[in-house]
């Protein structure tokens, strides 16, 4: 068979082959179950592979690759358009080929396994940090029932905790303070987990070559550096600084009409881990920077903007220039060049 196309609509145990011609008619459209899938494909000569971006999609593209294939990821807003009325297998499966083949579709690269191993980690990190917020703010909320009250910040409640445990005058009752003493002990678990993990993701990412070079931008600290190789990769997928920052989702959204443009708030768009490291990276320098003087051009930058527009937005107007400063350094192998990057008239 002369296949144009082969689309995938993965799942856990049955996956869907819909395969097109190059005049666009459907050779065939059926299911395959899961041990079969790779002797599906290794009957076929390399063929162009596409598949919807879930779970599973940059393994299977992995193995696909190895055997010649060529292979597309089309984001799952791509695809849905293209869906028929009803929802099934074979309907998706069709979805996935019409998708791939219009032009103008910005596809996904399949990620090596050193990019995804970041991605994880950057995962299992995260999920302890909102956990350990979650006991701190639980440890808040229960001591206040007793009229203690700790102060704002995760490391002054570490501090202050023990000394409340021990006061014997402050009016916690013997099973209170058990509880928080279980909730402290909790606390420090996290803490260590946290501390664990970044050691992991250091070490991890120590052998991308862009991770020193990234960390040359203000605002982009080790975590930082290592969440944008994990999510962008080399960066070529985007054709310029511009692109990757509208990736991101720090860029307005636009709802123009009749010639009259209209720019709202961002899009929010793409990773949000990525977009809040950033935008957290953005904001310890618009804060810091105040006190450096105006000869810094940094400083400068970042001073006329946020007397023109405001904190807020000249934080977010930083980190859409720290990704796009990130995706020249990642793409091009260019070096951070301070006076050059932040230039002003």
């Amino acid at each position: 068979m002369d296949i144009k196309i082969l689309g995938i609509d993965l799942a856990k145990n049955v996956f869907q082959l819909c395969a097109l011609s190059p005049h666009g008619k459907v050779l065939f459209n059926r299911a395959v179950k899961r041990p079969r899938l790779l002797d599906e494909m290794r009957q076929l000569p390399p063929t162009l592979i596409a598949m919807e971006v879930c779970g599973g999609a940059h393994y299977w593209g992995r193995l696909f690759q190895a055997m010649g294939h060529q292979v597309r990821l089309i984001p799952p807003q791509h695809v849905k358009p293209f869906a028929r009325v009803n929802k099934n297998d074979a309907g998706d499966a069709l979805a996935i080929c019409e998708a791939a083949t219009r032009p103008g579709i910005h596809f996904v690269p399949v990620k090596p396994l050193a990019q995804q191993d970041l991605m994880l980690l950057h995962a299992e990190r995260q999920r302890y940090v909102q956990q350990r917020t979650a006991i701190g703010n639980q440890i808040r909320g229960l001591a206040s029932e007793y009229g203690v009250i700790f102060p704002i910040g995760l490391s002054t409640l570490r501090s202050a905790l023990p000394g409340v445990l021990e006061d014997a005058e402050n009016g916690l009752s013997p099973v209170a303070r058990q509880c928080l003493a279980r909730l402290y002990d909790e606390l420090k678990h996290w803490d260590h987990l946290i501390r664990q993990v970044t050691r992991e993701l250091n070490v991890l990412a120590r052998q991308q070559p862009a991770w020193l070079a990234l960390q040359a931008i203000p605002g982009v600290g080790p975590l930082v550096a290592s969440a944008l190789i994990g999510r962008i990769g080399n960066g070529h997928q985007f054709r310029t600084g511009r692109q990757c920052a509208a990736w991101i989702g720090l860029v307005p959204r636009q709802r123009s009409s009749g010639g009259h443009q209209q720019l709202l708030g961002i899009t929010k768009n793409g990773d949000r881990y990525l977009r809040t490291q950033l935008i957290h990276g953005a904001r310890a320098i618009t804060t810091g920077c105040s006190r450096w003087g105006w000869d810094h051009p940094l400083a400068r930058w970042v001073n006329q903007l946020r007397e023109r527009r405001g904190f807020n937005k000249a934080v977010v107007a930083l980190a859409n220039k720290l990704a796009r400063l990130a995706w020249a350094v990642v793409s091009k192998g260019e070096a951070f060049d301070m006076r050059k990057a932040f230039a002003t008239p």
